[in-house]
């Protein structure tokens, strides 16, 4: 599955979710029930992605955690906030450069409609 189609998939999978929910719930409720629905639509997926912080060969810190890597090629940060801001495209570009995913997802689900919520990242 090419990269756009598997966003669509990822995008309608979330906003399944958002229109069961709404916003204001906790960030962890809309993960589960996201990966849930990505299960019913047969999309593989892992979930709270361990990803090591090495600087010149040494562990420098705690492990980073992402929130869903879909198909080993869609990086998915999820959020349950106000409102994005630009901390959150740097965290999302930054675990998709770790990871060698071209291509990224941030969902915000703390909006009414959901496509407000959502930004695409491509490198």
């Amino acid at each position: 599955m090419l990269s756009s189609e598997m966003t669509r998939e990822i995008i309608g999978a979330a906003i399944e979710v958002h229109k069961h929910w709404g916003p204001g719930l906790y960030e962890e409720i809309y993960e589960r029930s996201l990966m849930h629905e990505l299960r019913l639509r047969d999309v593989p997926f892992e979930t709270q992605v361990r990803l090591p912080l090495i600087y010149k060969n040494e562990r420098v810190g705690d492990d980073l955690r992402l929130d869903l890597v879909v198909n080993e090629e869609v990086v998915v940060e999820l959020k349950a906030v106000k409102a994005l801001e630009p901390v959150h495209d740097a965290q999302l570009l930054t675990y998709m450069r770790l990871t060698n995913c071209r291509t990224g997802l941030l969902v915000n689900f703390n909006v009414p409609v959901l496509k407000e919520g959502i930004k695409r990242m491509v490198l």
